[in-house]
């Protein structure tokens, strides 16, 4: 009964607020929903630890309550001498281990699922540097671009803080997308929780998670290992959209990104260093 009522609410508070599953929102509770077979499989997995985390916590309070009442000195002003129980230490060992074998199962499971797909239908390669991302398209020609954090003072209305990015990832979805993730300086981890995306960036390799989309949106991350004074302001932002409309951006972006060629518009990399200074120095991250 129980269950049932979670997951109604959960379904009301999906149905009223369909942005919640895009970012961060305020005095949220819980994961963001899932956009991906991916979350879908960790938010189901973080269910049955949190049910089976529950019931754990109410046995041992009851018994720790039990022992309180019952073997108080009050109560049992006697108390028996003894020191081993066969039965009850079997049990006591025996019970964990199968807990364990419960968890360990599924969680292989989700490790080896979301370690690669074996029919990617297209590649998209990240790179983290310090402090902002760069993209490549190596299937679609190459198209290959920057991606920096909208400023406080650039901020448009309705836009999000410290989320926002210049040009944004533009994939499609339901569509196998093979993610290689690398970095071109310290360590940084590209991070997108509404898709359950989460790899480190190495200097030197690459690795290999994967996404597929389930829905049209906006979907927000952040860099999730700290790489130094901008690592607060390293966002990830994602445009998610029908193969259809994937393919007419494919047409606008060889033109608008043709001139890039990899290479890092330095001028655009010092006035973001310096916007993130002033920040900083503002206290204007809180």
């Amino acid at each position: 009964m129980l269950r049932i009522l979670l997951s109604a609410f959960v379904l009301i508070l999906g149905t009223a607020f369909p942005a919640l599953a895009q970012a961060p929102h305020d005095w949220g509770l819980g994961l963001q929903e899932p956009a991906s077979p991916t979350m879908e499989r960790l938010s189901d997995f973080h269910t049955m630890l949190l049910y089976i985390i529950t019931g754990i916590v109410i046995f041992v309070s009851a018994l720790l309550l039990y022992v309180i009442i019952r073997f108080n000195k009050r109560a049992n002003p006697e108390p028996k001498k003894f020191s081993h129980n066969t039965l009850l230490e079997v049990v006591w060992t025996a019970v964990p281990v199968i807990i364990l074998f419960i968890i360990a199962v599924p969680s292989f499971k989700l490790l080896f699922y979301m370690d690669r797909t074996a029919e990617p239908e297209m590649t998209l390669k990240v790179t983290g540097y310090q402090w902002y991302w760069g993209y490549e398209y190596p299937d679609q020609d190459g198209i290959n671009f920057l991606s920096y954090m909208i400023p406080d003072d650039e901020i448009k209305e309705g836009q999000k803080r410290l989320l926002e990015t210049d040009t944004v990832v533009v994939l499609p979805i339901d569509t196998n997308i093979q993610i290689l993730v690398t970095a071109a300086d310290v360590l940084h981890s590209w991070a997108v929780p509404a898709l359950g995306l989460k790899t480190d960036a190495v200097p030197g390799r690459f690795n290999e998670t994967w996404v597929r989309i389930n829905k049209p949106g906006k979907y927000y991350g952040q860099c999730s290992e700290i790489c130094g004074t901008g690592h607060a302001f390293m966002p990830i932002t994602i445009k998610a959209v029908t193969k259809e409309e994937f393919e007419a951006w494919l047409t606008t972006a060889k033109e608008e990104f043709a001139s890039n060629d990899n290479q890092i518009d330095m001028s655009r990399t010092h006035e973001v260093a310096g916007q993130i200074t002033t920040q900083q120095m503002s206290g204007s991250i809180n």
